[in-house]
């Protein structure tokens, strides 16, 4: 948690060494006069990989295979040392604490050459009481990592722990092992800020808000700090009179005015404890329901009169809910928000880089806009990767973007029967709350990443036969702490959770729910003990099992996609960048590649090149998402949410992110824009079978308008069009009107048209579909007339001949933002797209490619 108070930022230039294992006495490296001019520079936050990587010792481990080549990091002790200047104050009894956000992740630290402790946990802060270490004038601090292997080489392994067996007993992000996303790259350094803080007399050990009502009228924030005194024992006896500790908190509205207060709020046994009464509140809400509205507060904690530490964060008033059962009585998950109900639609958020040390700030601001920009209200921070850092939130908060915060417990069995692990764990989970648990954004708490569920398949297999260790982590010791400390939002204890009459966790008819049928190949429904069956084929895999799914919650599902030129080209050797190259299969880290491509088989047809491969698996990609939440959108009677599998990437890899590694969305990106868009127009349609209209409406408000329906031949010709009445209520699915194929069609074939919907006297994106999939629809080759305005860096483009599928700008650069890409266009028909880069570089124009799956440019 953040305080304003005397704070000195150690983070900067600092110096890094390796050593062999037992090579050098501790005392020696870390003594504070040794010479370590001729040491690496490294910067802190950051990592030994990316401190290497930028003083040229290692090659850059993304390109190519040249992960594999920096293996030997992992082995070695690795040591940081920098110094720094203090000025005591002479007249005051002062208290020091060494802050770090992040140690990665057997550290021991030294002071002045003094060792102050140990660390065991990648996942939390370390404060060390280093008052009687530090010094007037120059000081030096040490770190020494030790490798991983010698803290699991002589542990019990389990019988299951995804991706490798020695992570269980470290505290460390999962992903950094290896996933079916990115590669194995272990992480070592201090990847979080330092610094010096320094107090007197006492201090704000925490400071907790939560509002516990909420109406036009009045909001009431429960405000409490827990103050802890910094004097020494002998000083407190010195003293006649104990100190009269006392704080004002106080909220702030955006423009720095004062609108409620609680002065002079006594402590008493280390508490202070208020309500705020604030009138006509303005409410924190998701930025597609209304406006992410921040407050200030301050606790400025008074010792006998004097201020001597203060808190100040921006802070939302709002209510969050999860209600598990609707107004009949029947089972639900939805989320409630200051009393409204909230469709959540968003992605499972993972580490936004494997070298989490070195993310810059700017990353996450990037992809938290990409998020809104997608018409996203919530991201799932999953168990796998890291408590994210503040920047996160602090995006989220803004922004207006619900968080589902998993616990990071991923996929493995943990020795829950340690007592030194599990005192680990419960000082993790306390960390973390205390840390986040003012946070308007975070809506959830999870206790792990589908271990309950998979520990009952794997048993049912018999690929388990122990105990369910660590089930006393998620149901017993978080839960406890969160009662503890944040019994202000909803726990669940796995995702995905529930079952009922003997179903597995995965029932689509209790909690949340993964679809892996889709991909993946999973059969269901099955029944808890039964073993699990796959199904790798065709009928297996496809995206059109998503209509057979009635999830309460869909938290995740999704499927791989391409990475866009760009991000594949920068990243691979000359001459690797084709279809089927050991390079390209490199970029795959999923166990069975089949899988795609028994999906694009089954859709568009396999690729016979590297052009198709990156169009036919980005059309099936946002394709089939849309499949499967539009229909999840037309069942919000019982549906509630869609987080699809996955936001980013953490390599440039193949993956089933929506946002490549470059920052360069995908297709499903751009699709996204419309099927996660508030107001929704969605035709449900089979082969063979009517064409059904829905107007879905998210929003607080009702519609009234008509829907048209469209309907061209592939050269462009308008075969139909037809008009129906909209009436929808707030936050509804209406079905407005059925055709059959016939009626619609004009004597053409199916497999000969396109479909569009329009909303008229209510704004809604237009929506267009085929009625066949795409291997099956024979498109005309259409041409491309291009106009490219440099000066307002905008570039029109108009199709010709035919309608033009998924028309595609690419730009060889990372981070670039189309206004739209990857669109359909009938003939005669332009779109302007307005390009920019975050740092509003000037755009290689001239380099700009435009083309479609059926055409390009004239």
């Amino acid at each position: 948690m953040k305080m304003n108070n005397s704070s000195q930022d150690l983070s900067g230039e600092w110096k890094i060494q390796h050593f062999e294992v037992g090579e050098k006495r501790a005392m020696d490296v870390a003594a504070a006069a040794l010479d370590d001019r001729f040491w690496i520079g490294a910067e802190v936050p950051g990592d030994v990989h990316t401190a290497l990587v930028e003083r040229s010792i290692i090659d850059p481990p993304y390109y190519g295979h040249n992960d594999a080549k920096s293996r030997w990091i992992e082995q070695k002790e690795w040591w940081y040392r920098t110094n720094f200047n203090l000025v005591k104050d002479g007249e005051a009894e002062e208290y020091f604490e060494l802050v770090f956000d992040g140690l990665d992740t057997f550290a021991t630290v030294y002071v002045n050459g003094h060792e102050v402790g140990q660390t065991a946990n990648m996942l939390m802060s370390h404060t060390f009481d280093v008052t009687t270490l530090v010094r007037n004038g120059w000081n030096a601090i040490a770190v020494k990592f030790a490798p991983l292997y010698l803290h699991h080489r002589d542990k019990e392994t389990f019988d299951w722990s995804s991706y490798t067996k020695e992570r269980p007993w470290l505290r460390k992000a999962a992903m950094n092992f290896g996933w079916d996303w990115g590669p194995r790259m272990v992480t070592v350094g201090i990847w979080g800020g330092v610094r010096l803080e320094r107090r007197t007399i006492a201090k704000l050990e925490n400071v907790f808000a939560r509002t516990e009502s909420v109406s036009k009228q009045q909001a009431a924030v429960h405000v409490t700090a827990d103050v802890k005194s910094v004097l020494s024992f002998r000083s407190r006896q010195k003293r006649e009179k104990p100190v009269v500790l006392s704080c004002d908190i106080r909220l702030l509205d955006a423009s720095g005015q004062e609108v409620a207060r609680s002065a002079e709020v006594v402590v008493e046994n280390g508490l202070a404890d208020t309500i705020l009464k604030l009138d006509s509140p303005q409410l924190w809400w998701t930025h597609d329901l209304g406006e992410p509205y921040l407050y200030r507060l301050e606790v400025t904690l008074v010792a006998d009169g004097v201020e001597v530490d203060q808190y100040n964060e921006p802070y939302g008033v709002r209510t969050i809910e999860l209600a598990l059962h609707n107004e009949q009585g029947e089972e639900a998950f939805t989320f409630i928000l200051n009393g409204v109900r909230v469709y959540a639609k968003g992605a499972n958020w993972i580490p936004a880089d494997h070298l989490i040390g070195a993310i810059p700030a700017s990353r996450y601001r990037e992809l938290i806009e990409l998020t809104v920009e997608g018409h996203m209200n919530m991201l799932r921070v999953w168990a796998g990767g890291i408590y994210e850092k503040d920047v996160f939130y602090d995006e989220c908060d803004r922004q207006g973007v619900l968080v589902w915060q998993d616990f990071a417990f991923a996929n493995a069995l943990f020795p829950d029967f340690n007592r030194d692990f599990m005192n680990n764990v419960r000082d993790e989970v306390e960390n973390n709350v205390l840390r986040l648990r003012n946070r308007a954004s975070l809506a959830l708490w999870c206790g792990n990443n589908e271990i309950d569920w998979l520990y009952d398949m794997k048993s049912a297999s018999g690929d388990i036969t122990s105990p369910f260790y660590g089930e006393l982590i998620y149901h017993e010791l978080i839960p406890e702490v969160l009662e503890r400390l944040d019994p202000s939002r909803p726990y669940w204890p796995s995702s995905p959770y529930g079952d009922s009459l003997g179903n597995d966790a995965n029932d689509p008819d209790v909690g949340d729910r993964h679809n892996w049928q889709v991909w993946h190949g999973s059969v269901y429904p099955r029944k808890h003990g039964e073993p699990p069956l796959l199904n790798y084929s065709i009928e297996g895999v496809t995206f059109k099992n998503y209509k057979h799914d009635n999830a309460l919650f869909s938290s995740e599902f999704g499927m791989h996609a391409s990475a866009n030129r760009y991000t594949l080209e920068k990243n691979m050797p000359a001459g690797q960048f084709y279809w089927g190259s050991p390079e390209m299969a490199y970029r795959n880290k999923d166990t069975n590649h089949q899988k795609g491509i028994l999906l694009m088989e089954g859709y568009t047809g396999i690729p016979q090149n590297i052009e198709e491969y990156m169009n036919y698996s980005m059309l099936t990609q946002a394709e089939g998402l849309r499949y499967g939440i539009e229909h999840f959108r037309r069942i919000n009677h019982r549906n509630s949410g869609a987080l699809v599998w996955q936001l980013n990437d953490s390599w440039p890899g193949t993956s089933w992110s929506v946002i490549d590694y470059e920052l360069l969305p995908k297709a499903s990106f751009y699709y996204g824009k419309v099927f996660f868009h508030p107001i929704l127009l969605s035709l449900e349609h089979e082969p063979g079978e009517p064409l059904t209209l829905w107007v879905v409406n998210d929003t607080r408000e009702t519609l009234k308008g008509q829907l048209r329906l469209n309907v061209y031949g592939l050269n462009g010709e308008k075969v139909y069009s037809g008009s129906h009445y909209v009436e929808t209520g707030s936050q509804s699915a209406t079905r407005i009107a059925e055709l059959s194929e016939a009626e619609v069609l004009g004597g053409r074939l199916a497999e000969e048209v396109m479909v569009e919907l329009v909303a008229e006297g209510f704004t809604a994106p237009l929506n267009r579909y085929f009625l066949r999939d795409p291997k099956h629809v024979n498109l005309p080759q259409a041409q491309l007339s291009v106009h490219v305005n440099e000066e307002e860096q905008s570039v029109s483009v108009t199709a010709m001949g035919a309608i033009a599928r998924l028309v595609k700008l690419e730009l060889p650069l990372g981070r670039v933002r189309f206004s739209d890409n990857y669109f359909d266009l009938l003939p005669g028909e332009s779109r302007k797209v307005r390009l920019r880069h975050p740092e509003k570089l000037s755009l290689p124009m001239t380099e700009l490619r435009v083309s479609a799956m059926n055409g390009s440019e004239a």
